[in-house]
């Protein structure tokens, strides 16, 4: 656990074994973009001087190491480039990377000490989350000498917030944290049972309510969308639902998150490269997880239930066939043209339990489609929902956290690409256009016209193949921080007022 906190310290007082500034160019030099409460003038100077003399850059991503010069305690200042001003990133995000990027570059030293322009609570604790996000590493399966040294603790220097700011901040990425370790976690020790136990084990101390629905009720009660995609495992699929109660709320946030321990596509069967990330296909599960450990942290003045669909998709002897015909929960029967778009019949299930609450807003999240990494890359996830001022309150709610979402919609004229010959629906529709849109339009058919219900498709940012700003290489954790921000939101009266 890393310890984090606020100082009115300076970096010359700051007992810290390494110091994060930022630096800004201006005109032909670059400089210290820091306030004079956490580096004095006369340390500034002799700063601005090593800097130039190593000739550091200001490029978002440039990184330098710099000997401290006297009187600073600590060892090294890391500079960190914090690029040009830009409209499309908030100022706090900006800061809230440069964190993270030195958290990674001093991630050898256990003390970090973070002096950065920082003016108000909003950029301290971003600080904070970039720095301990940054910081992250996976190492339940290295061995001891593979293991990299941890920072100990972090301290944002040179301003007066309480340190309730800091434990907030902990609070927001210990809950992404345990989202990225779910998803980073290798498949084989992370079957359906295996994620329910984990899951379990971490939300029922924090107050989480768990009820696990295994595969008997599930039969029982007809839930032949998860049914259908987890029987070709030995590991029998399972839904858990999650329920979070404050006395105090007035207001009911629905999540609903695709957890697919492991994608093989079933008997429609993927190329193998094609398998070599698919630990990640219960990225929505695991960032739903990871909202319950931030509301059993922050304890927000709101009801929240969440619904994990948990399955393996294998191609076993008893796998479900294309053209295989299943009665999902609610009576909706569907087609299953292909094995490898399952995620959205283990979601049917789950959206109907959930809608069958009445909650105030529905939301769900899934890596859904590749068609949504096609048409938005590998950092946007696409929203869509019924509710266009919900989908719109999802997209700047994650503009504030540093969750990149774009508005998409769910085109009507698609919709006949979905009609079955023997069925209610298939669950695939064109084949060659819209694919991201198609699923959506599948996702709705299993959610009230009265319920807003926002879709979150987060095929691209949930897992990065490069490591940038806060963002590890591995699981993201994406979704969390939003569906945080939703939930305070919905608490406030100012989501959906």
């Amino acid at each position: 656990m890393v310890e984090v906190s606020v100082s009115t310290s300076s970096i010359v007082e700051a007992e810290v074994d390494a110091i994060i500034v930022g630096l800004q160019r201006h005109g032909d030099e670059v400089r210290i973009a820091a306030d004079p409460a956490a580096v004095p003038d006369e340390v500034r100077q002799r700063l601005d001087e090593g800097f130039a003399a190593v000739h550091a850059g200001a490029n978002v991503g440039d990184t330098t190491l710099l000997p401290s010069p006297a009187p600073v305690r600590a060892a090294v200042v890391i500079g960190i480039g914090l690029g040009t001003p830009r409209t499309d990133i908030a100022d706090h995000e900006i800061l809230r990377r440069a964190a993270g990027a030195g958290a990674r570059a001093g991630r050898q030293f256990e003390r970090l000490g973070l002096a950065l322009a920082v003016h108000g609570t909003t950029e301290v604790v971003a600080v904070l989350e970039g720095a301990l996000l940054g910081g992250y590493s996976f190492d339940a399966f290295r061995t001891s000498t593979a293991k990299p040294t941890k920072t100990t603790s972090i301290s944002v220097l040179g301003v007066e917030q309480a340190n309730e700011v800091a434990a907030g901040a902990a609070a927001v990425a210990g809950a992404v944290a345990f989202a990225r370790d779910l998803v980073n976690t290798p498949p084989g020790a992370l079957r359906p049972s295996a994620m329910t136990e984990q899951v379990l084990a971490t939300l029922e101390p924090l107050g989480i309510e768990c009820e696990v629905i295994d595969a008997a009720r599930l039969r029982e009660e007809g839930s032949g969308g998860i049914l259908g995609v987890g029987q070709g495992s030995s590991d029998e699929p399972r839904l858990i639902r999650l329920t979070y109660r404050h006395p105090g709320a007035r207001s009911h946030l629905a999540l609903v998150g695709k957890g697919i321990t492991f994608d093989s596509g079933g008997l429609s069967l993927k190329p193998p490269k094609s398998m070599e990330t698919m630990k990640y296909d219960m990225s929505g599960a695991a960032a739903v997880a990871g909202t319950f450990v931030g509301l059993g942290r922050l304890r927000p003045v709101v009801n929240v239930t969440g619904w994990l669909a948990v399955a393996e998709n294998m191609p076993g002897g008893r796998a479900q066939r294309p053209g295989d015909v299943i009665s999902m929960y609610g009576g909706k029967t569907v087609e299953v043209l292909n094995t490898d778009a399952e995620g959205r019949l283990v979601m049917g299930d789950a959206l109907v339990r959930a809608a069958a609450e009445e909650p105030d807003a529905l939301i769900d999240i899934a890596t859904l489609t590749g068609a949504q990494v096609v048409a938005l890359g590998a950092t946007t996830a696409g929203v869509m929902g019924n509710h266009d001022l919900l989908r719109s309150r999802i997209q700047e709610i994650g503009y504030e956290v540093g969750e990149s979402l774009w508005p998409m919609p769910l085109p009507p004229e698609l919709r006949p690409s979905l009609d079955s010959t023997v069925a209610d629906i298939a669950n695939i529709g064109d084949r060659t256009n819209g694919g991201m849109l198609t699923a959506g339009l599948f996702l709705q058919e299993f959610v009230p016209e009265d319920v807003p219900w926002g879709h979150l498709d987060i095929a691209g940012p949930a897992f990065s193949t490069t490591a940038t700003g806060y963002t590890p290489k591995g699981a993201t954790g994406f979704g969390v921080r939003t569906l945080l921000g939703v939930a305070v939101a919905l608490a406030g009266g100012v989501l959906l007022p």
